[in-house]
Formats: C-alpha cells, sequence, structure tokens
C-alpha cells in the first residue's frame, strides 16, 4: 500500500500564496515516487484549492471562515485560519479519521497553527511535519523545517519543540522546483551593466508595489534596459499597471506562469518582497531590490541585507517610487553586480525538495 501524506494548509488574501506553494513543490516530488498526497485546506477568500486540484492532488475543503477574532488571541497570527484552533482541529481530525488508511506524515504550513493543535492530531497520524518561518510558538511535532537564514538559527527552536524533534534548518532545505537546481547547475554569475530587470511581489499585492517598482523604473528613462514583470491574476491593480506602460515596449507583463525560472534567470536585477520567493531568487544568483510587504518579513530582510544578500529598501508603508527610483539609479551604474550575484548562488542550491523527501520517506 503506498505511503499517504497529508498536507494542512491555507492560502488566502492575508495569507498568501507561498505556503501553498512551496508545499505543492514538495508534494510533486513525493507523488512521482508513488506516494499518496491529499490536502485539507480551508476555503479563504483567495484560496488556492482549484490550483492544488489542477496538479492531481485531492483536497478536502474546511468550510469558509466565520468566525471573528478579538485582539491579543494566540499565536499571533491566530486571525488567519478562520476559525477557532478547536474546531479547526475538530474538522481536521473528522477528515484524517474518514481516511482508508492511517496516513505516515501530517505536514503543517500554517502561522496559526501551534502544539495545541498539533497534539489533538498526533493519534491519527504516524508523525508530524511543521514548517515554519518564525520561531513565535511552541510546536509537538517530530521533524520541523525553517528554510530561512537567521543568526539564531540553530537555537531560535530551543524549548519550543521536543527535545527529540529532528531540525531541518536552512536555505539547503528552501522547498523549489525542480527546475531551481536545473538552472543553478547552468547559471554563471551575472556580470557587466544591468540589462533585464525582474519585477515580481508575490501572489497577492495589495499595495500596489509592482505599480511603485515600474513607475520607478520608467522614470529613469532608460529604454536599453528591458522589464519582465509578473502580475498574478488576483491583483487588483492590473488595469493601472497595463495603463502605466502601454506605449513602452521594453516592459513586458505576464499573467500566472507555472514557473518564474526562466525569466529570473535572464534577469540582471530583481526587484520583490520577502517572501518564498526570496529563495528562489537567491538559488539563481539574481541580486534583489527588497521591499517587505509584512512583519513577519522585516527580521528575515534585515538578516539577508546585513548578509550582503539582498538590498533592503524598507517596509512598504514606508517606501515609495522615489526611493525605490534612487536605489535602482545606483545599481544600474553600479559596474557589476558579480560579487553579489556570487554569493547568492552560494547559498541556496535548489535541491532542498530532495533533502526533506528523505526525511519523510526514510525518517532520521
Amino acid at each position: 500500500m503506498a505511503l499517504q501524506i497529508v498536507f494542512r494548509t491555507d492560502a488566502s488574501r492575508d495569507i498568501g500564496t507561498g505556503h501553498v506553494m512551496r508545499c505543492l513543490s514538495l508534494a510533486r516530488a513525493l507523488a512521482r515516487d508513488n506516494v499518496d498526497v491529499l490536502f485539507i485546506c480551508r476555503t479563504h477568500d483567495g484560496h488556492l484549492c482549484d490550483l492544488i486540484e489542477e496538479q492531481g492532488f485531492m483536497v478536502y475543503r474546511l468550510p469558509t471562515p466565520t468566525y471573528h477574532f478579538t485582539p491579543g488571541v494566540n499565536p499571533s497570527h491566530a486571525a488567519w485560519l478562520g476559525a477557532t484552533w478547536q474546531d479547526d482541529a475538530d474538522q481536521t481530525c473528522s477528515i484524517i479519521k474518514g481516511l482508508s488508511v492511517k496516513p505516515a506524515w501530517l505536514v503543517v504550513d500554517h502561522y496559526a497553527l501551534d502544539s495545541r493543535w498539533e497534539s489533538l492530531l498526533r493519534p491519527l497520524v504516524g508523525h508530524v511535519f511543521v514548517i515554519d518561518d518564525l520561531a513565535d510558538r511552541a510546536h509537538d511535532c517530530d521533524l520541523l523545517l525553517d528554510q530561512n537564514l537567521f543568526a539564531d538559527l540553530r537555537t531560535r527552536y530551543i524549548g519550543k519543540v521536543p527535545e527529540n524533534c529532528h531540525l531541518l534548518l536552512g536555505p539547503e532545505y528552501a522547498l523549489l522546483q525542480p527546475t531551481y537546481a536545473e538552472f543553478h547547475d547552468h547559471i554563471f554569475p551575472r556580470s557587466g551593466p544591468i540589462q533585464r530587470i525582474f519585477i515580481f511581489f508575490g501572489g497577492v499585492d495589495y499595495d500596489n508595489l509592482t505599480g511603485r517598482a515600474l513607475a520607478a523604473f520608467l522614470n529613469l528613462n532608460r529604454h536599453d534596459i528591458d522589464v519582465d514583470v509578473v502580475i498574478p491574476h488576483n491583483n487588483p491593480d492590473v488595469s493601472e499597471i497595463w495603463d502605466l506602460v502601454a506605449r513602452c515596449t521594453n516592459v513586458h507583463l505576464y499573467g500566472n506562469l507555472p514557473t518564474l525560472a526562466p525569466l529570473m534567470a535572464s534577469a540582471d536585477l530583481a526587484i520583490g518582497a520577502a517572501g518564498t520567493t526570496t529563495w528562489e531568487r537567491l538559488c539563481l544568483g539574481l541580486p534583489t531590490l527588497v521591499v517587505t510587504l509584512a512583519e513577519n518579513q522585516r527580521e528575515l530582510a534585515a538578516n539577508l541585507h546585513r548578509e550582503k544578500l539582498v538590498w533592503w529598501i524598507g517596509h512598504k508603508d514606508s517606501v515609495d517610487s522615489e526611493l525605490i527610483e534612487k536605489a535602482l539609479n545606483q545599481i544600474i551604474n553600479t559596474p557589476s553586480v558579480f560579487d553579489w550575484s556570487s554569493h547568492c548562488l552560494r547559498t541556496c542550491d535548489g535541491l532542498g525538495v530532495s533533502r526533506v523527501e528523505c526525511s519523510l520517506i526514510y525518517p532520521p
């Protein structure tokens, strides 16, 4: 009988799409090795249940959120769940109890869930695997992944996980599509002048940082530089962006794409957020001007800035087109970003999915 692994994760206007997308990267690898994979997701506004099903995976849909949270509820992202943790646990338990086999693993990638939820689910599955970035709450799990690069990475989960929990820490475990590893092996550090720029602010860009970045570039009047801009279908400012670049032959707009790797590989510089796309850019050696969109991105962006892996311009509420323009102008007039690009390439090789998969199929 095939090994069965269940993913509990969500996407929404508040959560974004990164959690689901990285889980899909791992799920596809598992499916190729004949693992039976299914997802449990709540139908938030902006959910990706249809996309998951298009990838060939069964999705059990939890009810649309109706619960309203009061300030001070723990964990800090509890409102993102759309239910109390007890109700979510009960609903998830009901689904798992109805499965024909006991899942070998329950993969939990959700900032709103913690050890209380995990402890209730633990008896129904073989093992619990948590994917986290925040280290801001306790977990009851056998395996934990934090693919980020923090100064305290080796100590930040002390006292937050069981003593026998195995930790997968750092960018070597980043959950990227296989194509990134393929590009990584054949790409060279960027050298020479900036000739192509890549702009992408994630699956949810409700502050229109895409428009601000484009306006900043257009103010430079650099017709010798091409710009590739990815605008997901749910971007509320898509019409405004199209109008902005209607007569610009050097600006190329794209909708939803199966992978961003080819555009990243052909770019010399990127402008984007500090979400899960961070590791894709680093894997392809792409220097990036970063604007943080969420509070939980600040610490990571600051650390990557200190490590000279990105240039963190600032947070969304303090960054306007003029600030982006100033940073762009400085980088464009830099003779070369070779050292910066080389540093990025050395940080992430794109093989994280394979390493994580081995830990699931052959538990430590």
